[in-house]
């Protein structure tokens, strides 16, 4: 990692809304735990809900993991947005994954539904929060995109079984003979939701005097004809 990069670091991690990430996971692993107190109530069904809610509720979290106060601050400085979002991710994503496996472990193996399958899943709910945020950041270069994105992630899970027709439904159990082709949907939309925020991590190029092109980060080239 390059010199100005790791000096990045440091801002970054004061900067991150931990306590919005860290009250959602919270949220998620007590949904989690769900099943384990239910007992022999607990079913496969059930266990596949919760978790899939508990992915939810820490994709809301991570939603605002590119809130950022001093954006239009930092937007001045030489480094490129695709740093500083990357920065911003590469610091969620070992939470996510600590946080994940702990809520996968809450949830008692014998309801547990396929870990591959809805990890999947949870990770897909993920990258849509986090290039939802890099997509509002893109569009409006909004300071705090969370809040809104947060809202309009939680509609789309709530809508998102209603909206999915049979021969195309994401939301099935484990039984179901359509399982395995659903993951396959859904990682096809796990490519495509992380090529959207990589594309979302671009720096708008706007014109200036001179002819020339200049971006927020300050960078400049000759103008396109």
């Amino acid at each position: 990692m390059r010199t100005v990069d790791v000096a990045l670091l440091r801002p970054a991690v004061r900067t991150m809304p931990w306590r919005a990430i860290g009250a959602a996971g919270t949220l998620g692993l007590l949904i989690a735990a769900a099943p384990g107190l239910m007992g022999d109530q607990a079913t496969g069904p059930l266990a596949l809900n919760v978790l899939r809610a508990s992915a939810v509720a820490f994709a809301l979290g991570a939603a605002f993991a590119l809130d950022d106060p001093a954006r239009h601050t930092t937007a001045a400085v030489p480094t490129r947005r695709a740093v500083r979002h990357g920065l911003r991710v590469l610091l969620v994503a070992p939470v996510a994954a600590v946080w994940w496996t702990a809520a996968l472990l809450l949830v008692p193996e014998a309801v547990r539904p396929p870990a591959a399958g809805v990890t999947v899943e949870a990770a897909t709910v993920l990258v849509l929060a986090l290039t939802g945020a890099a997509l509002a950041v893109h569009r409006g270069d909004s300071a705090r995109p969370g809040q809104a994105v947060a809202g309009f992630l939680l509609v789309l899970a709530v809508l998102g079984p209603l909206l999915t027709p049979g021969s195309w439904a994401l939301f099935v159990p484990p039984d179901d003979p359509r399982w395995a082709v659903a993951h396959d949907r859904w990682a096809v939309l796990l490519c495509a939701a992380v090529a959207a925020g990589a594309a979302c991590a671009t720096e708008p190029v706007r014109r200036v005097g001179s002819g020339r092109l200049r971006s927020p980060s300050g960078t400049s080239g000759p103008s396109r004809t």
